[in-house]
């Protein structure tokens, strides 16, 4: 019975994912900042719900260290732990930026680094990092969050190579537009009242990304734990998996476009 440690296992993708793994006759360790507000997966046997703040380096070795002692081992990790910081980058203070990163970025590796030298003393490990379409392309006003998703495909793209020299695998899920809180408790808005030469920029951008949000082409948590599933258990060196229609067409569209082509595209959607 393999083991898999999830961060951010309170809502979202998380929450479903360690449902989907438990379903699956996985041991999964649901890590989530306020793990005494859990009452819905403390329910299954084979879910330890702990404590994991990507912010904390203590409590990131705590959890690892209590899964290894519940369930022998841990075969695998999801990296899922995240949010998103949205408006002007001129209006972002310092600690927002500061935080964006150290959330989406150094507190995944945070976690990579605190798990490595158990995967490599097993000889086998999995890493999955939860990137975004994001990664891949990008909106207006999302700056600093494009920015981290970035960061994490050229991160794990590289890490890959020197990691399968110890039999750990890397795999990366960009979704699209899912249906969880991310545009709401998940979301940092950027904003400066003193800012008004981007008013009328800001107001077409926001009508804008309302309607690609509340598209018809979103995804459910569950699709997406789905494909992580998938991407766990498919025995692959796939690296890259897209998840939900809208990623698929934009991705395939940029693509197909260029690089100019697309970015122009972009361009006349939020002007």
């Amino acid at each position: 019975m393999k083991t898999i440690l999830i961060t951010g296992s309170s809502s979202g993708i998380g929450k479903a994912a360690v449902k989907h793994f438990a379903e699956q006759d996985w041991n999964v360790i649901a890590t989530m900042r306020s793990p005494e507000k859990e009452t819905e997966l403390t329910q299954f046997d084979n879910v330890l719900v702990t404590k994991l703040d990507v912010e904390q380096q203590d409590t990131i070795h705590q959890a690892i260290v209590k899964g290894i002692e519940r369930f022998g081992k841990i075969d695998a990790l999801l990296n899922n732990a995240g949010y998103g910081a949205m408006g002007i980058f001129e209006a972002a203070s310092e600690e927002q930026i500061q935080r964006q990163f150290d959330v989406n970025v150094f507190g995944l590796m945070r976690v990579i680094k605190a798990i490595l030298p158990h995967f490599r003393a097993n000889k086998n490990g999995l890493i999955i990092n939860l990137s975004s379409m994001g990664g891949r392309l990008t909106f207006p006003t999302m700056s600093l969050y494009h920015a981290t998703k970035f960061a994490v495909e050229g991160f794990t793209e590289s890490l890959s190579f020197e990691l399968a020299s110890q039999n750990i695998r890397l795999k990366l899920i960009e979704p699209g537009v899912v249906k969880t809180d991310f545009f709401g408790r998940s979301i940092d808005i950027l904003s400066d009242d003193s800012l008004t030469d981007y008013q009328g920029y800001s107001d077409k951008v926001s009508a804008a990304l309302s309607n690609t949000i509340n598209s018809e082409k979103e995804s459910s948590p569950e699709l997406v734990a789905e494909i992580i599933y998938q991407a766990a258990t498919d025995g692959t060196n796939q690296l890259r998996y897209i998840a939900g229609e809208d990623a698929k067409e934009l991705i395939k569209l940029r693509k197909d476009l260029g690089e100019e082509a697309f970015v122009e595209h972009m361009t006349h959607m939020f002007s």
